[in-house]
């Protein structure tokens, strides 16, 4: 294997573990955010709106629905990260959705039924730093993907 191929096979797996890493850290979150003690005033959680008080680690307001949104982000994170184009799909997609997510969370009346999911502040600048960190996670494995069918960024090389 060359040199270029090597270091190309790297990156890819790099982003790889990232993605696996990322996956893995939503579907331990979905856990966590159904365990009574981690998850504060767990018996005033309810499935979906804000009216529910739970919230994990007592920062951030969780529900039924948040807890599965964030098992469903875990394991198709963990499936797509099988793929270097599936795991650089998963963090630039998954990013712009946090972003999505943040922005929403800033706009809506935290008191109305808009809030279904539901957000607290907590909740909507983690979804910023999670939406900047993932894209930048993604945009720096699919260069690496773009410089693997390149060759070193300027010329290219048949695949």
């Amino acid at each position: 294997m060359s040199d270029h191929t090597h270091d190309a096979h790297d990156r890819g797996k790099t982003v790889r573990l990232a993605a696996k890493a990322v996956g893995a850290v939503f579907l331990l979150v979905g856990i966590l955010g159904f365990i009574p003690g981690i998850t504060t005033n767990y018996d005033a959680m309810e499935f979906a709106g804000h009216e529910s008080r739970a919230e994990l680690l007592g920062i951030f307001q969780v529900s039924i629905l948040h807890n599965i949104v964030h098992l469903l982000f875990g394991v198709a994170g963990l499936a797509m990260s099988r793929t270097t184009r599936g795991a650089i799909s998963y963090l630039i997609g998954g990013g712009a959705i946090y972003l999505v997510l943040w922005l929403y969370g800033l706009v809506i009346d935290k008191t109305s039924g808009a809030n279904f999911v539901p957000l607290n502040s907590a909740d909507d600048w983690l979804h910023f730093v999670l939406g900047l960190a993932m894209i930048g996670l993604g945009l720096m494995g699919r260069k690496a993907l773009e410089h693997s069918h390149t060759g070193t960024g300027s010329t290219a090389t048949s695949h």
